[in-house]
């Protein structure tokens, strides 16, 4: 090849390229982006109940929140201060262990939406530590994601009107 047919080769070569790069980049900044998605720790979480506000997961929260990008979600509240069990078995808690593990826990998995404009616009329990939310379906009417750079606030209201407020802090 003679040097100037190559050098042309070398030029449409390299707009190709530059073309498809374009052409990448422009499809990725096309999608929405998904203001949820990542790893998220739990800053503090609080309940009011009857006009009182008071820690949710005590005064150690210890709970992370996950958004896939495959649309998934898991989330896992603790309240680190619980007591081990005595008997150092998960099956061979008193009920008093128990009972303070339940009130003090949740974990809970699903799918979950955004819409157009990347905003978190609801989510469907799969599966729960507390069987009665399994199949259950939250729209922003029911559960309200604000984020807000790297934070979310998180406000929902239980079932017999208590309300929660739970602060989340991206996790680098």
């Amino acid at each position: 090849m003679k040097d100037g047919a190559y050098m042309k080769s070398l030029g449409l070569a390299a707009r190709v390229f530059a073309a498809s790069f374009a052409l990448a980049v422009g499809t990725a900044e096309a999608r929405p982006l998904n203001q949820v998605l990542g790893t998220w720790r739990m800053v503090s979480a609080q309940l009011d109940p009857d006009g009182r506000n008071v820690p949710a997961y005590g005064q150690k929260p210890n709970s992370l929140l996950v958004f896939t990008e495959d649309m998934h979600f898991i989330e896992v509240l603790t309240d680190a201060s619980i007591p081990k069990f005595a008997s150092n078995a998960r099956g061979g808690g008193t009920d008093e262990e128990n009972r303070a593990a339940m009130a003090g826990s949740i974990g809970f998995f699903g799918t979950y939406t955004v819409d157009e404009n990347g905003v978190f616009s609801g989510n469907r329990v799969e599966g729960s530590t507390f069987p009665n939310w399994v199949g259950s379906e939250r729209t922003r009417k029911d559960l309200k994601l604000d984020v807000s750079g790297d934070r979310i606030i998180e406000n929902f209201q239980r079932p017999e009107g208590t309300k929660v407020v739970i602060t989340w802090e991206r996790v680098r």
